[in-house]
This record gives C-alpha cells, sequence and structure tokens, in this order.
C-alpha cells in the first residue's frame, strides 16, 4: 500500500503540475487504533509554480482531493491556503503534521513549518474543535444504548485531546498512545481502552458495542473540566510575518528547481 499512496501522490504532482512538500496519513491509522477495514486517509500539501501565485486569474483549486480503489482518500492543499489556515490555528492541519506516518516530506520546509506550530497555537479553538469532534462521535450511540467502536474511539480520543491542549496549552499528540499518558487515566480505566482497543482492532468499522459502563462517568466529568479550564484562557493572535517569509522562500525555491 505504501507504494500505491506514493505512486498516487506522484501522478497527482504529473496531473497537477505542482511539487507536493509534504504526505502523511491521518485518522485511525495515524492515531494507531486502526480496524482491518479502516480507509488509508492521506493528507498532503503542495506547491504550485510561481507563475501561478502572480496571475490575474482567478484561481479557486485550492484542494485536490481522489478516493481512489483500495480505501484510499487522498486530500492535498496548496501552500497558501494551507498557511492561512495555520497562522489561524487549524488543529486538523498541525495533527497532520505530527503523524508518525509520513510518505513524503521536503525536510526542510516541513521543520520550519513545524517549529511554528507553538507559535500559532490556540488552545481554545483547538480544545473546542476536539470537544465538538468527541461529542459528534458520541452522536452515534443508539436508543439500544450501542455505539461503533470506530466511533467510541473517535470520542475518546476528541476529549483525551481537547483536556490535552486546555490544561497543558500545547498541541495534543497524534498518538493515541502518548494522550494516555499524561496521568488523567486511573489504572482500571486503562485497563477498559486496552480491552476495547482490541476489539476494535478486529473489528470492522461498522462494529457496534454496548456503551462501556466504566467510561460513562469518565465522559461526563471530563468534558465539564475541560470546559471550566477553557473559559479561563486567554489567546493572543501572532504576527503573520514568519509564515509570509515561509511562503515566499518555499515558492521561490521551487521556481529555481524548474
Amino acid at each position: 500500500m505504501h507504494d500505491r499512496i506514493i505512486d498516487a501522490l506522484r501522478e497527482l504532482e504529473r496531473d497537477h503540475n505542482c511539487k507536493i512538500l509534504f504526505a502523511a496519513e491521518s485518522g485511525s491509522r495515524a492515531w494507531g487504533f486502526a480496524s482491518p477495514d479502516s480507509d488509508y486517509d492521506v493528507r498532503a500539501i503542495y506547491v504550485n509554480p510561481e507563475s501561478w501565485y502572480w496571475s490575474l486569474e482567478d484561481r479557486r483549486s485550492e484542494t485536490g482531493e481522489a478516493m481512489l480503489p483500495g480505501n484510499l482518500d487522498v486530500s492535498a492543499w496548496e501552500l497558501r491556503k494551507t498557511l492561512r489556515l495555520f497562522g489561524g490555528c487549524n488543529p486538523s492541519l498541525d495533527e497532520w503534521l505530527g503523524s508518525p506516518m509520513v510518505y513524503l516530506a521536503d525536510a526542510q520546509f516541513v521543520e520550519e513549518l513545524r517549529s511554528l506550530v507553538p507559535v500559532y497555537f490556540n488552545p481554545i479553538k483547538t480544545a473546542h474543535h476536539y470537544l465538538a469532534m468527541s461529542a459528534r462521535a458520541l452522536d452515534d450511540r443508539a436508543g439500544d444504548g450501542t455505539i461503533s467502536v470506530k466511533k467510541l474511539f473517535y470520542a475518546l480520543r476528541g476529549l483525551l485531546a481537547a483536556g490535552w491542549a486546555a490544561t497543558k496549552e500545547q498541541m495534543p499528540p497524534t498518538l493515541f498512545d502518548d494522550l494516555l499518558g499524561d496521568g488523567r487515566l486511573s489504572a482500571d480505566l486503562l485497563d477498559e481502552i486496552a480491552r476495547l482497543r482490541a476489539v476494535k482492532m478486529k473489528s470492522g468499522e461498522k462494529e457496534r458495542i454496548a456503551f462501556p459502563p466504566a467510561l460513562e462517568k469518565f465522559f461526563a466529568a471530563e468534558r465539564e473540566a475541560v470546559s471550566q479550564t477553557i473559559a479561563g484562557l486567554r489567546h493572543v493572535s501572532a504576527s503573520w510575518e514568519p509564515l509570509d517569509r515561509l511562503f515566499q522562500k518555499t515558492v521561490r525555491f521551487w521556481l529555481a528547481q524548474g
């Protein structure tokens, strides 16, 4: 599959006359709790030729997407769109940059962009993002008390990430295991999560289970605690200057490469 993904990314470069600066896995495979039938969700950043940025023509194509056979979903963002979203703090983008499964990367560009994550990080926005992710996943809970094991883990990871962002005022790690290691969970809860994870990793994406009683109180109490912490946070936006410099340098560099 790795080779298929690289081939798909190279084809995207040829078809769109662009250069991919970064491409990595996102979602459950990057988080570390994929099911056997989980999709491959590849997220990429690309730069166009310099002439694209200087044209007077109204160019609105800033995203390339493809759903390919074999559960391969590819989505790529153009550099200017990417940096605009990054400057406003985009937790999904920051998450991609922390993915343990990187397919392509321009080392200098990625190192500089990663170094700027703390500069533009917004703990309030990030915590709300993950709380919303958790709440949406919990909407899957049915009247009979069951929930898909996939959605249960989305809800759990979202809540843990929200707590991390709010209490540490740092971007949460992409790997689920790293979120579990900050000391907020009891040994009993960690054991229950390990049991559920074993179920997920051998079940289909749509497999449903009874909502675990051990997690009921945790979800309610943690959500309330995170909401209270967010209320006391403050955030000041950073200057766009570092991102402007990175944008200009990156476009000019790839022009020089021909």
